[in-house]
């Protein structure tokens, strides 16, 4: 589905990661993929993987830093000139921020969440765009916590639902580019930053009791859905939320 496509992961931790899920899959699909690394500690983990896919675009990003996405995307139009899609796998909050009540959020607690997790989004559409002159897409990943109260996911439930607004209003303004945006609600994941969250393991024991297919999704599952988004056989698919969580979010009492 992937074949002759250049795309750009960005938020690949680890071996964990949901973005790692999305890579397994649009490589198997033929795509051609470009990764970014914050620091030299997560580079350290993620370049192996990359280049297992033999990536050979594996580019420093700090999406909160103007200079660096104006670096990676200079980067991107020098190396290949064009790019077909963006994966955004980013969110970010402070540990307190993701405990206990979400009134006593910071103010700078709420700053970080809703420029690391929603405005990059918005940062790296602004800079694919201009690379995106025959159509693409963009992909960005969410949660049921958008959606109803979870608890403990606090602000983050929250920039999460403002993602998932900017996806909409994202794929209105870009859809006469032929620039289509989406985003996946990803069911619980054991990954590094779901560890961070307060009572997790609660979170997956009680899907795996409740989720109409008695499980919890895997990242391989997110990624075979990611790579449909971003091909061709999603041409006239924009502004969605797909939920890829084992049916959890038809669930009532």
């Amino acid at each position: 589905m992937l074949q002759s496509k250049r795309g750009l992961i960005v938020g690949l931790a680890n071996a964990n990661s949901i973005a790692w899920g999305i890579a397994e899959a649009a490589h198997k699909q033929g795509a051609e993929l470009g990764f970014t690394y914050l620091n030299s500690a997560i580079e350290k983990r993620m370049r192996p993987l990359a280049e297992s896919l033999k990536a050979d675009f594996i580019y420093p990003c700090d999406v909160n830093d103007e200079a660096s996405l104006e670096a990676l995307f200079a980067g991107i139009k020098e190396k290949w000139g064009k790019l077909d899609f963006v994966i955004h796998s980013v969110a970010f909050a402070q540990g307190e921020d993701l405990k206990g009540r979400f009134s006593e959020t910071s103010r700078e607690g709420f700053k970080i969440a809703m420029e690391t997790s929603v405005y990059s989004l918005v940062a790296l559409a602004q800079r694919a765009v201009p690379l995106m002159d025959e159509g693409g897409s963009l992909l960005t990943l969410s949660y049921f916590g958008s959606e109803k109260v979870v608890q403990n996911y606090n602000v983050m439930g929250v920039a999460k639902a403002a993602l998932e607004a900017s996806v909409r209003y994202l794929a209105a303004d870009l859809g006469p580019n032929n620039i289509r945006v989406n985003a996946i609600s990803s069911g619980a994941i054991k990954t590094l930053s779901a560890r961070g969250i307060h009572g997790f393991t609660d979170m997956l024991h009680l899907t795996q009791e409740r989720a109409p297919l008695k499980r919890c999704v895997t990242a391989q599952e997110v990624g075979e859905a990611a790579a449909f988004l971003v091909s061709d056989a999603a041409c006239a698919i924009t502004g969605e939320i797909l939920h890829v969580d084992c049916g959890y979010n038809i669930i009532g009492m």
